[in-house]
């Protein structure tokens, strides 16, 4: 089988280390030269628009899923025209655009921070009379890893805000009074089987995520499911989806969906029986999904800007690093490393060190 994957990053690099040892073969699209999966497969190099690279994709693979959800609507409608897609198109144009997206939520009955629609500055200011502060201002697409957000807490802020974000179409969102940040990985199938991986606590910095630790059995596991079930069910949803919640304690409250494989799911590779990115594989392909079962507690560190020291990361127990062989700056994820335990653990030591 040969799975087309639209963009090169490191989601669709451990995608294809989890496929290679089932017999898969992948292509992907991806504008970088350097592509971190491009030498796991057949590497097309160009824009995620380019028709002729995505016809040359179409008529090779089995089925083209894709690592992010700013690929453009338009290049998934193209290939599904010639070729299976999933998640379909319309999964990512809810989770491409947050009004949607909340609107999508609140259609289901899931709970969410108050929002607005912002299309200028009046409106901007209306805005913040209705929700009040302190609130989040953001671009309705292409923010990721805290990109185009501008958090607003006196009045004073909203030209600063409005002159950096106001070129883009924007959505106000109220601050959520949370205890702590979830997510839950979930999988259905092309005939509707659907599993859900144990709940991910998860714990940022400068708006990345920094650390996301397994929680088997926690109190909120069923809330969670049924708000990703409700969610699978109304888009006809195929593969791996994410969905961050707020948990203020009284309920949970929905903050964006992502129609892919997760950072948060990054320690299901050794911390449960079937990673998210070989059960992803498996539903876009028709297979049987694996078992979600957690296999003991793990914690999951991204690696920003640089490894770290790897004779000293690897002399400690129970540690897998996971390098994506991309070129340091500030900022970006090059890697992660995981920690796992058989019994609750040593999770926070490491995260620390970290």
């Amino acid at each position: 089988m040969i799975i087309g994957i639209v963009g090169g990053g490191q989601l669709a690099r451990m995608m294809a280390l989890a496929g290679i040892p089932l017999g898969m073969r992948f292509i992907f699209l991806d504008p970088a030269e350097d592509a971190c999966a491009a030498p796991l497969g057949e590497h097309l190099c160009g824009h995620y628009d380019n028709t002729e690279l995505l016809s040359t994709m179409a008529d090779k693979a089995d089925v083209v899923t894709y690592e992010f959800e700013n690929v453009p609507e338009s290049a998934i409608t193209f290939l599904a025209d010639k070729v299976d897609v999933y998640p379909a198109a319309q999964a990512l144009a809810t989770a491409r655009d947050r009004i949607h997206e909340k609107r999508v939520f609140q259609d289901l009955g899931i709970s969410t921070v108050p929002f607005a629609p912002v299309g200028s500055f009046d409106e901007l200011q209306d805005a913040v009379r209705s929700i009040g502060l302190p609130a989040i201002l953001k671009t309705r697409t292409m923010g990721y890893d805290g990109k185009g957000q501008f958090v607003l807490r006196h009045s004073d802020d909203l030209e600063s805000a409005w002159n950096q974000l106001g070129d883009a179409p924007l959505i106000l969102e109220g601050f959520a009074n949370f205890r702590r940040e979830i997510s839950v990985i979930s999988v259905r199938g092309r005939d509707g089987e659907m599993r859900f991986y144990p709940l991910s606590e998860n714990h940022h910095r400068d708006g990345i995520l920094h650390t996301a630790h397994s929680l088997p059995d926690d109190p909120e596991q069923s809330q969670a499911e049924d708000y990703a079930r409700r969610i699978m069910e109304k888009l006809d949803y195929v593969g791996v989806m994410a969905l961050e919640l707020f948990d203020t304690g009284d309920k949970l409250l929905a903050n964006e969906m992502a129609p892919r494989v997760h950072n948060s799911g990054h320690w299901t590779i050794e911390g449960a029986v079937t990673s998210q990115f070989e059960n992803h594989l498996r539903a876009v392909l028709g297979l049987p999904l694996g078992s979600t079962k957690a296999k003991g507690y793990a914690t999951m560190v991204n690696l920003i800007g640089t490894i770290p020291d790897t004779s000293q990361l690897l002399s400690e127990a129970g540690i897998h690093l996971h390098s994506y062989s991309k070129k340091p700056y500030p900022g970006r994820k090059v890697g992660h490393a995981t920690v796992w335990s058989a019994s609750k653990p040593t999770r926070q030591k490491f995260a620390l060190n970290l």
